[in-house]
């Protein structure tokens, strides 16, 4: 393999366990950036020619490199797919119960963007790197190693791939995969569009913050904003809410959301409201509807640095506009996948917005990502979910 070298100093944040490489910390005297391909895998060395480890490179990013091991001329192959999807699946299979969880986590799991969301007998696969790119027969043959037969979709379709210049493209690697795929969470049973829905068909990230709406839910009148096909609201209604509306801007989402109503026997509690989610919650508000619950769980309003200041004022819009909907004793769950929002600042955001609705507010719960999601200690962008669940009161 060529050698990626560093410039002095350029060294210390990989010491310390990071996993990237930025393209100005690279000597491209020494080691010109345009000499490598796309995916190719490098041994990295610092300025001193010592070695770091192996990576895979794609000159034309920011992040240049990313190390997927400490030892220099190691790099990805067959055997190191199958231990990593070994160790990621032993990780999994000791969280939870059924075969419904994420495989791999990228970073994370030692497979830089790399996610394989399993469905009991189904996984897809999304890979938006382009060392991985190349690997893509190793890795078929690394999953069917570990765990055999499988119905494996590939969904290639993210805008990642365009970054690394990746053509986009979705189909079947192995058996036989459906429109529908079903899976469990929470003892509640989904089917996640996995050929057309949102990334894999489903958000296994906020599993656990979902047990817990379950058990504040019971007899409360739910409001599901940015439903998607029903994550929230469905559980809420299968935890005993008397009452869900969900709202999203999708009739293919909200109608998913009532086939798995159906699917659980609660098609006569929850009702949908194909909006817009700023103009469907002013509406409601006008209209007087007030609920005992509203949950939050919008799509990343700050999706680079550049954009927290106008992603701060929406964050804080969505809750000021939700908190209005709640009962003088109410209860907003708000949620955040945004990792350029800081879990302080969620909080600081929700009250204000609670201050503006001449209210108190209580944080009762916060919470984050399940296992599945494991957080690398040196890369704090892996820990990107927010949940905070708030009671709110008007002050006597």
């Amino acid at each position: 393999m060529p050698d990626l070298i560093l410039k002095p100093k350029s060294d210390r944040r990989l010491r310390q366990g990071h996993l990237w490489i930025y393209s100005n910390e690279v000597d491209v005297k020494k080691s010109p950036l345009q000499s490598f391909a796309a995916g190719e895998q490098v041994n990295v060395l610092d300025a001193n020619g010592k070695a770091i480890g192996t990576a895979i490179i794609n000159p034309k990013q920011l992040i240049c490199g990313r190390l997927v091991s400490r030892k220099a001329g190691e790099p990805l192959n067959l055997e190191r797919l199958v231990s990593r999807l070994k160790t990621a699946l032993t990780s999994r299979e000791q969280l939870f119960e059924d075969r419904c969880y994420r495989w791999v986590y990228g970073d994370s799991d030692g497979l830089p963007g790399l996610v394989i969301d399993r469905f009991d007998k189904v996984i897809v696969v999304q890979v938006s790197n382009a060392g991985i790119e190349l690997l893509l027969e190793e890795l078929l043959e690394a999953i069917n190693e570990v765990v055999p037969a499988l119905n494996i979709l590939l969904k290639n379709d993210g805008k990642m791939r365009a970054i690394e210049g990746l053509d986009e493209y979705v189909r079947v690697a192995q058996g036989d995969v459906p429109k529908l795929v079903p899976l469990k969470e929470n003892g509640v049973n989904f089917m996640a569009p996995v050929w057309d829905g949102q990334k894999t068909g489903w958000f296994y990230d906020h599993r656990l913050n979902r047990r817990r709406v379950q058990k504040l839910a019971n007899g409360k009148r739910v409001l599901d904003i940015f439903s998607y096909i029903g994550g929230w609201g469905v559980q809420a209604a299968a935890a005993g809410a008397k009452e869900v509306i969900c709202v999203d801007a999708s009739a293919q989402a909200l109608d998913l959301v009532h086939q798995q109503a159906e699917l659980n026997g609660v098609g006569n509690k929850v009702h949908s409201l194909k909006s817009d989610a700023f103009t469907a919650m002013k509406q409601l508000h006008e209209d007087g509807e007030r609920f005992d619950m509203v949950i939050i769980d919008p799509p990343a309003f700050i999706a680079r640095r550049k954009d927290i200041k106008a992603g701060e004022l929406a964050y804080q819009r969505v809750n000021q506009l939700a908190i209005r909907l709640l009962k003088p004793e109410g209860i907003l769950v708000s949620a955040s996948c945004s990792m350029h929002l800081e879990r302080a600042r969620l909080t600081q955001l929700l009250q204000e917005a609670c201050r503006k609705n001449g209210r108190m507010g209580q944080v009762l719960e916060q919470g984050g990502q399940g296992g599945d999601h494991p957080v690398h200690p040196a890369i704090p962008e892996t820990d990107y979910l927010k949940s905070v669940i708030l009671r709110t009161w008007y002050e006597v």
